[in-house]
């Protein structure tokens, strides 16, 4: 609201209006409301400023108004960088935390960040169950952990599996078994029958030659003898 004073007398005119005048008769000549597209948070300036844009990785969050401006935010992922959220950035993970900067730094010995863009926290000092003992120290993304003191550390509470093993006979056994089937194998002699192929032929020619020279020298033997 612009408040103006004439000769000790207090002039009140409504917010969102800029400055005109110093000295006037009337409010409306000491101020003019700001135009579409503009606004002003102090009445006594001389100028309204202009709305601004969200662009960018900006979302649109409210429209601008004679008394404020346009309310942006970001995108899935990303945080405002500044108070105005003038431009946005990558958001913090665990084990950093958010600076006013808009940067990123790692939690401080001795604190966590366990969510994404959370400010670190200091870790806790003692387990929340009095029948709990720390088991693991706290780290950059996590804070202490702790167990029962009746629950075992590390060991292995399962009852191993017994598999049942089927006695097998002695693998020699069968071995000289086998030798002896073996010996008991004879060979059968291959009877063919004689057919019109060459080589069958050849062969009985053969045989029948050499039963006529058997026959022949015998003779032979015989008449020298006479």
């Amino acid at each position: 609201m612009c408040v103006l004073s004439l000769k000790s007398i207090c002039l009140h005119v409504f917010q969102g209006n800029r400055l005109l005048e110093m000295c006037g008769q009337r409010p409306s000549d000491l101020c003019k409301p700001c135009e579409p597209g503009t606004f002003t948070v102090n009445p006594l300036k001389w100028r309204c400023e202009r709305c601004s844009d969200c662009v960018g990785a900006q979302v649109h969050v409210k429209n601008c108004t004679a008394i404020a401006d346009t309310v942006c935010g970001c995108k899935e992922g990303l945080r405002c960088a500044n108070d105005k959220c003038s431009y946005c950035v990558e958001k913090c993970r665990k084990g950093f935390e958010p600076l006013s900067n808009g940067s990123c730094r790692p939690c401080p010995e001795g604190t966590f960040s366990d969510q994404i863009d959370m400010k670190c926290k200091p870790w806790s000092t003692k387990c929340p169950k009095p029948d709990q003992v720390t088991v693991v120290k706290g780290n950059a993304s996590s804070d202490i952990q702790c167990v029962s003191k009746q629950q075992p550390i590390g060991i292995d509470t399962t009852t191993p599996r017994v598999e049942e093993v089927i006695p097998r006979p002695p693998a020699f056994k069968i071995q000289k078994a086998g030798k002896k089937m073996k010996k008991q194998i004879t060979k059968s002699p291959v009877i063919r029958t004689p057919t019109d192929e060459p080589r069958t032929l050849i062969a009985i020619e053969c045989s029948f030659h050499e039963a006529q020279q058997e026959q022949g020298s015998s003779s032979t033997e015989s008449l020298i003898s006479k």
